[in-house]
């Protein structure tokens, strides 16, 4: 058995099928940093997926994890704080690096010309939701903890939020954005962010049931969703809806023309014997201003973008995240010093001002932009 110290933060391996065929299998593997997505990581699994993508014995691909608390819990904001320190006021050159290289990948998912198959049992937060989002066959089990959290450390939901938020029903997209809400298996198949519920354990009895099938690039797709079906969860084992109870009153107050209002209409929902609410309601409370902001406009912009236009839009945003200091903030109080505590450039959402949102918003690139080749791609 090779030693954890040694493995490769990505196990890339390629499954035996029948008749000759094979299957890409990605395992993010550094379990206990709950498998955070770093830059190593990301551009391992990019080359493994563009290699696989230009075989024709290849018929699918599955992406899964070791370790049972979390598929992906967000990307590696660690070191990119580290390279904000050094590089305070400007745009260091690793987070775009970084940045960049992941949303490639998210990209090339959501693009994929064969079926992927994400498992997405524990956690799956930030750029854990950027791996499974555009997946064809998206996964959840009991275990599932889903979210978008970006307003905690004054990121904003980014690897493609700008294109899947604003196109879930009933203005979800919204709620989850600027709330930071932690969802679990049935609120994701109902918003839209997963498509089979199973138990945490089948995902072997799936591989079983798939190496021994009949394939073709044509029906491949259907047989995966006939494998998923036959280990699907039984509806009344499910976890409890915490959404769908609440949808209309997640829609009303999800309906304004500012972060500000639609903030104000949140925090003054009645949260009585509802938890979850008042977590999300809290955690909207705490959160960066700035952030809010930028959910708000980001949703609005996004809703009429193409997914490429929404992944350059998105580097540029991150990279002035960087260059801002609230992303940096964030962090410190929430995992450098732990303090809880963050100095956050506005006290209220309605005290930051336009034209410092339309900064966000601009290109930091006179020449080309790194993600312009997206485009082409689509």
């Amino acid at each position: 058995m090779q030693d954890a110290s040694t493995a490769p933060p990505v196990l890339v391996r390629e499954i035996a099928l029948a008749d000759g065929q094979l299957a890409g299998h990605l395992i993010l593997n550094k379990p206990r940093a709950l498998n955070a997505l770093d830059l190593e990581m990301a551009e391992l699994m990019l080359g493994a997926l563009s290699a696989w993508q230009s075989r024709d014995d290849v018929m699918f691909v599955v992406i899964s994890s070791e370790g049972e608390k979390a598929f992906c819990a967000g990307g590696d904001i660690v070191s990119m704080y580290r390279a904000m320190q050094e590089t305070p006021g400007g745009i260091p050159e690793f987070v775009q690096t970084f940045f960049t290289v992941e949303y490639e990948l998210d990209h090339l998912i959501h693009t994929y010309s064969k079926p992927v198959m994400v498992w997405g049992a524990g956690i799956v937060m930030g750029g854990g939701m950027g791996l499974m989002a555009g997946a064809s066959h998206r996964v959840v089990t009991e275990t599932s903890r889903l979210a978008m959290p970006e307003i905690s450390i004054g990121l904003y939901p980014d690897v493609g939020g700008s294109y899947f938020l604003p196109r879930m029903s009933g203005h979800n997209g919204l709620f989850l954005g600027l709330t930071g809400a932690s969802i679990n298996a049935t609120d994701a198949c109902y918003v839209g962010l997963a498509d089979h519920y199973c138990q945490t354990d089948s995902l072997s009895t799936v591989l079983d049931t798939l190496a021994t099938a009949s394939l073709s690039p044509d029906t491949v797709s259907a047989v995966l969703n006939v494998a998923l079906s036959q280990v699907a969860t039984a509806p009344d084992e499910r976890k409890p809806a915490q959404i769908e109870p609440l949808q209309s009153t997640i829609t009303a107050a999800c309906q304004g023309e500012s972060a500000g209002q639609v903030a104000a209409q949140i925090l003054n929902l009645d949260a009585t014997d509802n938890r979850w609410l008042e977590k999300a309601q809290a955690t909207l409370a705490k959160g960066s201003p700035v952030t809010a902001s930028l959910v708000f406009e980001q949703i609005r912009r996004g809703a009429k973008l193409t997914l490429a236009e929404c992944f350059t839009m998105e580097l540029g945003l991150s990279c002035r995240c960087a260059e801002f200091g609230e992303f940096k903030e964030g962090v410190r109080a929430l995992l450098i010093d732990k303090d809880n505590q963050p100095a956050w450039a506005f006290t209220h959402i309605d005290d930051v001002p336009d034209d410092v949102i339309a900064y966000f918003f601009t290109s930091p690139w006179n020449d080309a932009h790194p993600l312009a080749s997206l485009e082409t791609q689509s």
